[in-house]
């Protein structure tokens, strides 16, 4: 007993390193999760998950992956499916059909499997997954579009993959008990009804519950839980096997109640997936037997050959003909589709399933859809990048900027840095001043900005840096270390925060960023000179009014915030900086409204003219729900 508890600890341990090393590598943790199950398991002996939990094993992995697709499915709005691009629509729909079939007869020739577990894996391997999508795509940077596209693919793919695995298992094992086709399918609509009467049934209650503020804020998680595992229990035991598609029913439903808030349990299920993935996945990975998947490596190879070149491909064409797609970038929209954790936890539950009513060579579809996931994961992590650069469809070096607090004073830089081109997206949990930044056409990102949800959610194209300035201290110290792996520590930069803290509680330099605009210069001061009517003015030096002639001027009228050089290059003054702009760099600078009228030899009329047309502009990239950072709000 004793020894148990420990292992299982130990497992709990490692899946969180496992996690905390991806992060900083900025790799699909699905990577070191793999290695530290091989390694417990089949190489090293340390874990037997069979020995450990016994016949508790595939009851737990299965109210697991039931928790897993429920958070999944939170995340399907059809209102958003219906507005993000019909390239998308089309690649969860007749594309993933297309991969669908494509794989399961390849499975069946190459493999010899019976058609009823060859069309199970296609539809199990249909999946990629946000978990594994967007590690890639930050250290890949494809353009904007093409991220977009990928990402809302493994957004919208996780639940609607999940659903078709799970009913074609339900028509498998309908088919067995019944020889004339008819019975066949009406049992399989029986456990279609019965699983999804009982979701709409449990998100209706559970709705009810939340939107009439029965159960206190406290409970909340746990009623949702409670309820999760209740429904997919009853469902099972009504009808065989109905469960998962039961609890997949019941977190759609509640995703498309616009009266029922889901953020708080979203955000609980997140957390809780991303420990019961880690943890399911190392166990998984120990079950594997080496020497069963060593003899199938020619045949899985040249699986992962036709899913890789034939069934992606494939997918892709039939999903862009006739839209505004360029071949450079179906190329890379056709290389990229790694598989994630739910397909290796959908196979884990049905192939000892399957192996039970009479399908011994399900007993391969584990191994199998571990191996799709190390090829599709390692080959296209090494080579996305490469192929990227090459098509020319990957992004310049990021030059925008995450902003993090979307209060008056960040909302008037935004606006400026966007009239230059720069893009950003402000992140805020104040409902209030996200929906001003909205009216004002800016990017915006309704949540926390370290969450799970912001992992999977922000889309950091063309973002290079950080500022944070929130009025709340800590959320500022927080972001500043979460996005360090991703910007550099060169690139972070803090507003001050509106009070000054003794040394001994203060955050060290090193992890809070740069400080930005001054050493004197903090939250409370920029927010009440916007107050007092200022605004962020950009001024053009030139030979006759240079950077001595500026600093003459304006000195002690003027708050200069940033530098945009001849390059283009853009850096925010900070309380170290040590700045020399020369002729036809461009300053931003907190203005008074008297000097509105700018100097003969300033340029500073340029952005304000094209404030009103940058702005529609950005407002049409905010409305652009289809592909933009719209968050499910």
């Amino acid at each position: 007993m004793h020894e148990t508890g420990l292992l299982i600890s130990l497992i709990v341990l490692a899946s969180m390193l496992c996690q905390w090393l991806a992060w900083r590598v900025r790799l699909p943790a699905i990577l070191f999760l793999l290695i530290a199950g091989l390694l417990a398991g089949p190489v090293l002996g340390w874990i037997d998950p069979d020995a450990m939990f016994g016949d508790l094993l595939i009851p737990m992995v299965s109210l697991s992956v039931a928790i897993i697709l429920f958070e999944g499915s939170l995340t399907l709005n059809l209102n958003e499916i219906r507005e993000v691009s019909t390239v998308v629509q089309r690649m969860i729909t007749i594309g993933a059909l297309v991969t669908w079939v494509i794989v399961a007869y390849a499975t069946y020739l190459i493999f010899d499997f019976s058609w009823q577990v060859s069309t199970l894996f296609g539809a199990v391997v249909i999946v990629t997954g946000p978990t594994v999508i967007v590690p890639m795509l930050r250290s890949v940077r494809p353009s904007r579009k093409l991220a977009n596209i990928l990402r809302w693919e493994g957004i919208a793919i996780d639940p609607v993959g999940a659903l078709m695995a799970v009913m074609t298992y339900e028509f498998i094992l309908v088919s067995t008990e019944q020889t004339a086709i008819g019975q066949v399918l009406w049992l399989f609509f029986q456990t279609v009804m019965v699983g999804g009467l009982i979701g709409v049934f449990s998100g209706f209650i559970l709705g009810r519950l939340l939107s009439h503020n029965l159960i206190p804020e406290y409970l909340q998680n746990l009623a949702t839980l409670s309820l999760v595992l209740v429904s997919f229990s009853v469902a099972n035991a009504l009808e065989h096997e109905s469960g998962l598609l039961a609890v997949t029913v019941m977190g759609m439903w509640l995703a498309n109640k616009p009266d029922v808030d889901i953020h708080p349990i979203l955000n609980f299920k997140e957390h809780l997936s991303v420990l019961l993935i880690s943890v399911l996945f190392i166990v998984l990975a120990a079950r594997i037997d080496l020497v069963l998947l060593g003899s199938i490596a020619w045949k899985a190879v040249l699986l992962l050959l036709v899913l890789q070149f034939i069934a992606r491909p494939a997918k892709i064409l039939v999903s862009t003909i006739g839209l505004d797609i360029s071949w450079p970038e179906r190329g890379l929209l056709a290389w990229i589709a790694p598989r994630g954790i739910v397909a290796a936890a959908i196979a884990a539950i049905f192939a000892d399933k399957l192996v039970a009513v009479g399908f011994p060579e399900a007993a391969l579809l584990v191994p199998l859809t571990f191996f799709v996931i190390i090829g599709t994961v390692v080959l296209q992590s090494a080579t996305a990048r490469f192929v990227a650069v090459r098509l020319g469809v990957a992004e310049p070096p990021p030059k925008g900027f995450l902003i993090v607090g979307a209060n008056v004073f960040s909302r008037a830089v935004a606006k400026e840095l966007v009239n230059h081109d720069f893009r950003c997206v402000l992140a805020d949990s104040n409902w209030e001043n996200i929906r001003q930044a909205r009216m004002a056409g800016l990017e915006t990102f309704y949540g926390n900005p370290v969450s799970e949800h912001a992992d999977i959610h922000l889309d950091l194209s063309g973002i290079g840096g950080l500022l944070a300035m929130s009025h709340q201290r800590y959320v500022n110290v927080i972001t500043a270390i979460h996005y360090r792996a991703d910007f550099g520590s060169e690139r972070i930069f803090t507003l001050a925060a509106s009070d000054k803290q003794a040394e001994k509680h203060s955050v060290s330099g090193s992890f809070q960023g740069r400080q930005l605009f001054g050493q004197d210069i903090s939250y409370t001061d920029v927010v009440k000179r916007v107050a007092d009517g200022e605004t962020v003015k950009s001024t053009t030096l030139s030979a006759e009014f240079n950077w001595e002639t500026y600093q003459a001027k304006y000195q002690g009228s003027r708050l200069p915030l940033f530098l945009i050089d001849t390059k283009g290059q853009i850096k925010p003054f900070t309380a170290i900086s040590k700045m020399a702009p020369g002729d036809g760099a461009t300053i931003l600078a907190l203005a008074k409204p008297e000097e509105r009228t700018a100097d003969a030899n300033a340029d500073e009329s340029g952005a304000g003219k094209a404030n009103g047309t940058n702005n529609e502009k950005n407002g049409r990239r905010a409305d652009d729900g289809n592909l933009g950072v719209h968050p499910t709000v």
